[in-house]
C-alpha cells in the first residue's frame, strides 16, 4: 500500500499540566500523550485522513510501549519506528498559562530518536510515499542527521514532494550558528520549506545573531531576510518558501510570486501544537491537489481549530470539523 506521508525526527512522551493558568512549580498532575513535532503532524495527517507513518525511534523501554501503541491508536504506521536498546524515549513537559505561556521543558539526554541509522532510513519505501516531511531538528545530533540526509537524497529520485519543517529548537544545536550551517547543504533536495520568520532568519542569515542555546532569536532583520529568500527562489534551490505567521495567517513565496493568506480569528487556549496541524492541513491539501492559496487557507483554519483546545495530538481537527469550521466563518463573516 502507498503512504501518503512519511515524517523524520523526533517523538516524545508529552505531559501537559492539568492545572491550567498555574504556574509550573504550582501544578500538581499532568495528563499523558505522544507527540514531538514531526511525529504530531504524522498524527495530525492521520486525523485527515491521510495514510501517514513516522520515521523514529522509541527506546526499549515502557514509556516506547506506551508511545507505540498511542501511534497505532492514531492511525500512524509505525513500521519504521526503530526500538533502540539501551536507550531511553524523549520526554517533554508543558505548562499551559494562556493566552501566550507555555513553558517547555524538554529531557533529550541521549534519546533514542537521535539513533537512526542510514540502514533504519534505507528500509523505508520511499517510491510507493508520495510527500515526506524532514524535521530540521533531526538533522541536529546523532546518527539521526546522517539517516535525514538518506532520506532527503532517496525522495529527490522519486515522485516524492519533499517538505521540511524547519522545527528550531536552539538547546539541540551545540552552536548557534550550526543550524543554517547544517540545513543549508540540504535544501537543493526539498522542495518546500516550512517556518517562521525566526527560523528562517536562523537558516539563511550568515550572521543569525543570539542563538544562543536555550534562547530564540529576538530580533529580525526583515529587509535581510527578504533578500535572502528571494536568492533562495531565484537559485531555485527550494521551489516554495511558507512562511507561518500565526494569527495572521501565512504568506506563500515562489520565484516571482507572493501571497499572503490571511488566518481565522481565535481567541488562543493552548498554541502548542498549531504549526504542526498547519503543515499536516498544507500537506492533506496539497496531495489532493490544492493551489497554495486554498492549501493555505485549510492549513490556517487546521490551526486556528487547534489552539482552541487543550493538550496537543488529542487536539488535532478532523477534516469535517475543518469543513464546518470554514463554513461558520463564512457566514458571519
Amino acid at each position: 500500500m502507498s503512504i501518503d506521508l512519511i515524517t523524520v525526527g523526533r517523538v516524545n512522551l508529552d505531559l501537559f499540566a492539568q492545572d491550567i493558568g498555574a504556574e509550573f512549580a504550582d501544578v500538581t498532575g499532568f495528563d499523558a500523550a505522544v507527540g514531538g513535532s514531526p511525529t504530531n503532524i504524522a498524527m495530525a495527517a492521520g486525523r485527515l485522513g491521510l495514510r501517514s507513518a513516522a520515521f523514529t525511534a522509541v527506546g526499549d523501554d515502557t514509556v516506547g510501549e506506551l508511545v507505540l501503541r498511542y501511534l497505532r491508536d492514531m492511525g500512524v504506521g509505525i513500521d519504521y519506528v526503530s526500538v533502540k536498546t539501551g536507550t531511553h524515549t524523549s520526554l517533554a513537559l508543558v505548562g499551559v498559562q494562556p493566552p501566550d505561556r507555555f513553558p517547555l521543558t524538554f529531557y533529550r539526554e541521549d534519546p533514542a530518536d537521535t539513533h537512526l541509522t542510514i540502514d533504519d532510513a534505507a528500509a523505508v519505501p520511499m517510491a510507493d510515499t508520495k510527500a515526506v516531511l524532514l524535521s530540521g531538528d533531526a538533522f541536529s545530533r546523532g546518527t539521526t542527521a546522517d539517516a535525514a540526509r538518506k532520506i532527503a537524497q532517496t525522495a529527490a529520485q522519486y515522485d516524492t514532494t519533499t517538505y521540511m519543517d524547519l522545527d528550531l529548537r536552539p538547546s539541540e544545536w551545540l552552536h548557534p550558528h550550526a543550524f543554517g550551517l547544517t540545513l543549508r547543504p540540504v535544501l537543493p533536495w526539498v522542495d518546500v520549506v516550512i517556518g517562521t520568520e525566526e527560523e528562517f532568519y536562523a537558516l539563511l542569515a550568515p550572521d543569525p545573531g543570539p542563538v544562543a542555546v536555550g534562547a530564540r532569536i529576538t530580533s529580525v532583520d526583515r529587509e535581510v531576510l527578504e533578500q535572502l529568500v528571494e536568492v533562495l527562489l531565484d537559485t531555485r534551490t527550494v521551489e516554495t518558501v511558507v512562511v507561518k505567521r500565526g494569527s495572521a495567517g501565512a504568506t506563500v513565496l515562489n520565484a516571482g510570486t507572493r501571497t499572503e493568506v490571511p488566518g481565522f480569528p481565535v481567541d488562543p487556549v493552548n498554541t502548542v501544537g498549531a504549526g504542526d496541524a498547519f503543515a499536516a492541513g498544507l500537506i492533506w491539501r496539497r496531495n489532493a491537489g490544492d493551489d497554495w492559496i486554498q492549501a493555505c487557507r485549510q492549513a490556517n483554519a487546521c490551526g486556528a481549530i487547534e489552539v482552541t483546545r487543550h493538550g496537543c495530538s488529542v487536539a488535532f481537527p478532523t477534516a469535517d470539523e475543518i469543513a464546518a469550521f470554514i463554513e461558520s466563518t463564512e457566514r458571519e463573516q
